[in-house]
């Protein structure tokens, strides 16, 4: 007789999972400029801030960390290059507003919890489960959890520029399970994105649910990911677990 799937463990996703922004990096980009004197369109900012983060995190992955910089050094850097794509070429008048928009992303006034997180991790601990976090997020993401009032729903935070590995690296993710001193087939990830995510718990035997929200799924992705691994919101993981325990470990 086969025994009956247990979830003990279960790893969160932050950004666009749990937390997004109250407004566009256009917006708080074109904002922060107004008030130092410069004109920007919001649209433009949005457009560059797209392209440098892009290439920033090509050319120095998970925050510079291996090129000597720090994750604080990384969004400046970032900030300046979205400017100077936008048309702002004097970094010198740049740099106060890039500083004060790392200050400005670094509180929670700037991030909102998303709809039905709360309700979810609480009804997740209230089930007995241990909940962790597992994010490509810099150094700032505890501050910004305390601030929300999420951090005391976990037992520990994990980001990539604390562990030197960024999903979908396995080696975070198996950090998470010593750390809970938990097996693969006990816990499950929850997150947005199908790469980092989705298949980089999988590749390590957790299971994982893909945070879907309202948007329709590219064709791909929802061709390679089963429907009950599916979550248009989180309000469909308790019911997803219940379902995933109940058809037993081979699914």
């Amino acid at each position: 007789m086969a025994h009956r799937l247990q979830m003990r463990l279960l790893t969160w996703d932050v950004k666009d999972t749990l937390l997004q922004l109250r407004r566009p990096v256009g917006e708080e980009y074109a904002t922060k400029a107004r008030a130092h004197g410069l004109g920007v369109e919001a649209t433009a900012l949005g457009r560059a801030f797209g392209q440098a983060y892009k290439a920033h995190s090509h050319n120095f992955p998970n925050y510079g960390l291996s090129h000597g910089l720090t994750s604080r050094q990384w969004w400046l850097d970032v900030v300046l290059q979205t400017f100077h794509l936008a048309g702002v070429r004097d970094a010198q008048a740049v740099a106060p507003i890039a500083t004060e928009l790392y200050e400005d992303f670094s509180s929670p006034r700037t991030w909102q919890v998303l709809e039905g997180a709360e309700t979810t991790l609480s009804g997740c601990r209230k089930r007995g489960l241990k909940l962790a976090v597992v994010s490509n997020f810099d150094k700032r993401l505890e501050d910004i959890l305390v601030g929300l009032g999420l951090r005391e729903y976990f037992d520990f935070v994990l980001t990539s520029e604390a562990t030197g590995w960024p999903k979908p690296d396995p080696r975070i993710f198996h950090e998470a399970l010593r750390l809970a001193r938990m097996e693969p087939t006990e816990a499950a990830h929850i997150g947005d994105s199908y790469h980092y995510d989705y298949q980089g718990a999988r590749a390590v035997g957790m299971h994982s649910f893909l945070v879907a929200g309202p948007a329709p799924l590219d064709p791909v992705i929802r061709d390679s990911v089963p429907e009950e691994h599916i979550l248009p919101s989180l309000s469909h993981l308790l019911p997803a677990l219940g379902r995933l325990e109940g058809s037993g470990p081979g699914l």
